[in-house]
């Protein structure tokens, strides 16, 4: 049975790039294939002339909406795949509106969708079409802070893993209420309710990185209670979440700037999970600059 990768996601949010790393990581791509024709590739791959050098065991597919017939068997066509015991990811790449816009006017390329060069209007068209593939994707990357090579590490870290039981990787993202909810976030969790060490002077300049602010926030009563409730949470969803067939979970954890609380704490949570699961950490807002 072979890899087969699904590439999709809204337009200008890096598909192209993500197909071309994994022509590098020796997967067959053929992008905007009707999904129905899926299936038939593969058998004629696999059938060719029975020799292990012509079978082709990794597969990328590109699926965008440029024709929505195509869109409309993608699902069915996925779950086709699984059944057929093919060894299947969904990769979704997403990015916020305000970025997408300013990609299709930095490069003056035309949106698939927009009429009359209402570029809002078609990426707002364009979600609305793409939400079954997003629902069943099984890892969606936010792009909007990701340079094109920050990008593609972390494709070629991604779809580099493979094999039989690989455990379920769980991605812990701390950032900033003010600055917007990670648009890739599976699980979200507020920690706006604990003591603020923003309102510390000596400690407003610092990160919870830094010890002083991970013990004014850790050592506090409410959060240590905190993270043993999310410690029985993640004991009884995680494996439940891998048996569903979940390669990447991100659990995005939450204060106001995402400098210091929630920053300790997932640092805390990422000591606390590693050993039983494979763990992933990104501090989205804890170095970004205030905005004056």
């Amino acid at each position: 049975m072979s890899h087969v990768v699904v590439v999709t996601g809204m337009s200008g949010a890096g598909r192209s790039t993500a197909l071309h790393v994994l022509e590098d990581l020796g997967f067959y791509c053929v992008d905007n294939i009707p999904p129905a024709l899926a299936s038939s590739l593969l058998e004629l791959a696999e059938s060719s002339d029975g020799s292990e050098k012509e079978r082709v065991e990794r597969l990328g597919l590109g699926v965008d909406v440029r024709t929505v017939a195509f869109l409309e068997g993608a699902g069915s066509t996925i779950e086709g795949l699984r059944e057929a015991g093919h060894e299947l990811d969904v990769l979704f790449l997403d990015a916020t509106d305000e970025v997408l816009v300013r990609r299709y006017s930095e490069t003056r390329r035309p949106h698939p969708l927009a009429q009359g060069g209402d570029v809002q209007a078609a990426i707002g068209l364009e979600r609305e079409r793409l939400s079954g593939l997003r629902a069943i994707a099984n890892r969606t990357i936010d792009t909007s802070e990701l340079t094109v090579h920050d990008l593609k590490r972390v494709l070629v870290d991604e779809l580099a893993r493979g094999g039989e039981g690989r455990q379920m990787v769980v991605r812990i993202v701390s950032f900033g209420f003010k600055y917007g909810l990670p648009i890739d976030a599976d699980l979200v969790f507020d920690l706006r309710f604990l003591p603020n060490p923003h309102f510390v002077p000596e400690l407003r300049p610092k990160t919870g990185r830094e010890k002083e602010v991970a013990d004014y926030v850790l050592e506090r009563p409410e959060t240590e209670e905190l993270l043993g409730d999310l410690g029985q949470f993640f004991e009884h969803t995680l494996p439940r979440y891998q048996r569903e067939g979940k390669a990447y979970l991100t659990v995005a954890i939450g204060c106001t700037g995402g400098r210091h609380r929630s920053v300790a704490v997932s640092e805390e949570l990422v000591k606390r999970l590693r050993g039983d699961w494979e763990v992933a950490l990104h501090h989205r807002d804890a170095d970004r600059k205030k905005v004056r």
